[in-house]
């Protein structure tokens, strides 16, 4: 229970609008469950999230910055902390030249398509991809032989302290599905991505024909995470469940896809409990059949 002096605080740094108590994260995830969040805040700015991040810090409490929440998995009894969900500024979309600079909270199919719009390749792989543009710095995210290392010239993060530091493309330590800012306490804000010459119309198709590929080998039509774990080294993951006998395999409204064994789907009534509790039956059948640890790329928020 927050205090109303905590909430009275808070209302000093962005505008009570922007403060919505005991939240339903089941809103703001694309598997569409969790239970709800003991605070949201929307950011407008970089100053008042620094106003913040400094205020829960000197108060203790914890906190979480939201994206799309397209690789999240919030419990069934929510998150006894609070949730910084960054708008306005942060969602903010320009071109120049080859290059796009774009907020964090830009969702990346949007960039993407602005990207096509201008005619500059590179980014087609991204078009698809249901996060904002600093999820996906975070994760590294890719697809179809695609991934943001590829096209991240630099990024702009704030760390603990409210400093703005600018990580070039190396100092960023892109690896497979990570960055340096996984294991950091920093906050994507911004970032500048360098894309090449490209004819409108190629672009335009080859996004199609990746939008086709999406629909017919992933089920779209079920909320879920996308792929739930990780590529193990050597292997695949989906491969390995669908090995396992496990296609199809489900617990209350949880289910690995019958269409795509690395996809875990809720199709329509799922519990975040029942979605958590197919990740540890996959990992666990997986491990015992094939010696393999399949690592979830979903990150877990609150008690299960």
């Amino acid at each position: 229970m927050l205090s109303s002096t905590f909430i009275e605080n808070l209302g000093k740094i962005v505008p009570q609008a922007n403060i919505i108590l005991n939240e339903p994260m089941s809103r703001h995830t694309t598997f569409r469950v969790g239970g709800e969040a003991a605070c949201l805040i929307k950011v407008p700015d970089s100053e008042r999230l620094f106003k913040l991040i400094h205020f829960l810090g000197q108060t203790g409490h914890d906190y979480f910055l939201l994206g799309n929440g397209s690789n999240l998995l919030v419990s069934d009894s929510g998150y006894n902390g609070i949730i910084l969900k960054l708008e306005e500024s942060f969602e903010e979309v320009q071109t120049d030249g080859l290059k796009i600079i774009a907020g964090a909270a830009a969702p990346l199919s949007q960039v993407a398509k602005l990207a096509m719009e201008e005619g500059l390749k590179g980014m087609e792989f991204a078009s698809g991809i249901p996060g904002t543009l600093g999820g996906a710095i975070v994760m590294n995210a890719g697809a179809y032989d695609g991934e943001m290392k590829q096209i991240v010239k630099e990024v702009n993060v704030m760390d603990r302290q409210g400093n703005i530091l600018t990580l070039n493309n190396e100092t960023m330590e892109f690896g497979y599905r990570s960055s340096v800012i996984r294991n950091r306490p920093f906050i994507v804000l911004s970032a500048v991505l360098s894309l090449e010459e490209g004819d409108k119309e190629e672009i335009k198709q080859k996004m199609k024909s990746l939008a086709e590929k999406r629909r017919e080998k992933q089920p779209l039509e079920y909320p879920s995470a996308g792929s739930t774990f990780k590529r193990p080294e050597g292997y695949f993951a989906g491969k390995l469940i669908m090995e396992a006998g496990l296609r199809g395999f489900s617990i209350g409204g949880a289910k690995v896809s019958d269409k795509h064994c690395g996809f875990i789907v809720n199709t329509g009534n799922a519990t975040a409990q029942d979605i958590f509790e197919v990740i540890q039956e996959v990992q666990e059948r997986v491990k015992e059949q094939f010696g393999v640890w399949l690592e979830p790329e979903v990150i877990r928020l609150g008690e299960f």
